[in-house]
């Protein structure tokens, strides 16, 4: 196909967007830079959020059965997955603004487009983060408190790059708070020691697919001043990359076999203990074909941990079953 017979961009279209979205293609035009302040066009992040929550949920319930709320937690963390990575990256694109207008990468994002006023967007964040709140309340009040509790490290990751070469590490925080909300809405109590440990896996989890998007920006970071565990580990990036698989591997086994040991059920055990292995196949995967000098590879791989995090998923869900 020529150029001129290509078809061309939609208005507006984020330059990392996944190409085809439903919102360049379905969405109603006045309501897609909303969307694309949300994210709704690049879903994997939804789904970087989500999968913790899912983690937890089913580790709690593999501990003493599924019951039939279980299914309102798990679709309750779906939407407010949605809505609050929409919230935070509206959040983030506000704080950011000036930043993401001297990157390639991030110009066309709606405010640095002009697509949005600083005010709409602010008033679009705060919508978002009410209908997250309004889920948040039907999931019992430890769930709620702790709910809550996550939204300081929200407030302060945008500005983590501006003070520390660990902001991925600040994000791990926050992206895997679902797993103590979920877990405490399931079982009605403060989490315990699997739960806190399954978090901590979460955490190395985020450093390792976080640190390989930054790969993306390291050239624009140096120019204006942004850390990032990128620009930290440099060529030193495939050891530190393969520390944090072993942290999320072992973090995760220790969590399965302190939380399923105690029920007695081998084959629980072992399916669960699966969901480690699984999830440690895929971050080898990773490290295996990661070019850090290659933009479009680094968001591939970036991209595909949402298959490494539902594989866990799946095994820590059937082993609730057993």
């Amino acid at each position: 196909m020529t150029p001129s017979a290509q078809k061309p961009e939609p208005e507006g279209r984020v330059a990392d967007a996944v190409r085809g979205n439903w919102v360049d293609r379905l969405a109603p035009e006045a309501t897609r830079p909303y969307l694309r302040l949300s994210r709704a066009d690049r879903p994997i992040g939804t789904w970087l959020l989500l999968l913790p929550c899912w983690w937890g949920l089913a580790l709690a319930a593999a501990v003493d059965g599924w019951r039939p709320a279980d299914l309102w937690i798990a679709a309750g963390c779906a939407l407010g997955a949605w809505l609050m990575r929409g919230a935070g990256c509206t959040w983030n694109d506000i704080t950011d603004r000036e930043f993401d207008a001297s990157v390639a990468r991030t110009r066309s994002r709606p405010i640095p487009s002009g697509q949005v006023t600083v005010r709409q967007a602010v008033v679009w964040m705060v919508a978002q983060t009410v209908l997250a709140g309004m889920i948040l309340l039907t999931f019992g009040p430890v769930a709620i408190l702790l709910g809550i509790s996550s939204l300081g490290i929200v407030a302060v990751y945008p500005f983590a790059k501006r003070f520390t070469w660990w902001p991925q590490a600040v994000l791990g925080l926050a992206f895997n708070w679902g797993v103590i909300v979920a877990w405490s809405a399931h079982t009605g109590t403060w989490p315990g020691l699997p739960a806190w440990l399954l978090y901590a896996a979460g955490i190395a989890w985020t450093l390792f697919y976080d640190t390989i998007y930054a790969h993306q920006d390291k050239e624009d970071d140096v120019l204006i001043g942004v850390k990032s565990t990128a620009r930290l580990f440099g060529a030193e990036t495939g050891k530190w990359l393969a520390r944090f698989l072993v942290a999320a591997v072992s973090l995760m086994a220790v969590a399965v076999l302190l939380a399923l040991a105690p029920t007695a059920q081998v084959l629980r055990l072992v399916v669960g203990l699966a969901a480690a292995w699984a999830l440690g196949w895929h971050l080898y995967w990773q490290v295996s074909r990661l070019d850090i000098d290659n933009p479009e590879s680094c968001l591939a791989l970036f991209r595909k941990n949402r298959d490494g995090g539902l594989l866990a998923a799946l095994f820590l869900a059937v082993a609730g079953f057993l």
